[in-house]
């Protein structure tokens, strides 16, 4: 059984990393628009504070997490606008002090959780170092949106390879949430850490092939960036399908970003 500590601790480092970025802002810079159309830099840091309260229910009352699907369910395709509306019009020092504390509560859930134990989520189960990652790749996504706001250029990191992780494990449910079945084989993926390491992952006999740069992957798995905008080569059909699709975060695919003919 993986010991979760490492990952959480690398969500409270990216999360420490966005809250310098956003710590000392004036009111009226938390009203500078972000990449995702409608969204704020308000809204960015209520839409993560949302999100965090929800994975503290999750951890802590799944009776109360069970409430809060249900609502969902109602309001499928505007749920998540709604939970960012609602916090972003609250004053920029409460809104932070408010993420600020539920992240904490959530980081100390989450290291004192069952060992095994699982949780519900709008996806499936997840285990204490499933949610972490999760939120890590969340927050590294909004904390893109924000920097990007700001004008602000955030180097990768190594905590890159959880979001990578994430990433893979979630192909098959890339292609479900498209309609589409997902391939039975296995595929191989391998990605060039910040450190110069190459991550990998699958046999590497395997003929659906993925390689490129970590971060340019992560990009992709987020819908942070177009695929044609990203040094990543795909070898196969069904390899070169799921770049056009990928994706690790939980609800319906987003339209993502346009490419903007950049390259990298």
């Amino acid at each position: 059984m993986a010991d979760p500590t490492p990952v959480i601790d690398d969500l409270r480092a990216e999360s420490d990393e966005l809250d310098l970025l956003v710590a000392e802002l004036s009111p009226e810079r938390w009203t500078l628009p972000t990449p995702a159309p409608g969204w704020t830099l308000a809204h960015q840091i209520a839409h993560l504070a949302w999100t965090d309260r929800s994975a503290l229910l999750a951890v802590t009352d799944a009776d109360a997490f069970q409430a809060l699907v249900e609502k969902a369910l109602t309001a499928p395709d505007s749920f998540v606008d709604e939970g960012a509306d609602e916090g972003a019009r609250l004053p920029p020092a409460e809104l932070l002090a408010a993420w600020r504390a539920g992240r904490a509560a959530l980081d100390r859930a989450l290291r004192t959780a069952p060992a095994g134990a699982r949780f519900p989520w709008y996806g499936p189960p997840m285990s204490a170092a499933s949610m972490a990652t999760a939120r890590l790749m969340e927050t590294w996504a909004h904390g893109l949106d924000v920097a990007d706001a700001l004008g602000v250029a955030r180097p990768p990191t190594e905590r890159l390879g959880h979001v990578a992780r994430l990433g893979v494990r979630t192909r098959d449910f890339a292609y479900t949430v498209h309609g589409l079945t997902p391939p039975a084989e296995e595929f191989r993926v391998e990605l060039t850490t910040p450190s110069g390491e190459v991550w990998v992952h699958g046999p590497e006999g395997a003929a659906q092939r993925v390689t490129g740069p970590v971060l340019d992957f992560c990009l992709l798995v987020t819908r942070r960036a177009h695929r044609a905008d990203l040094a990543l080569t795909a070898t196969g059909p069904d390899a070169d399908r799921w770049l056009d699709i990928a994706q690790a975060f939980a609800g319906p695919p987003g339209a993502g970003r346009a490419a903007d003919g950049a390259g990298r």
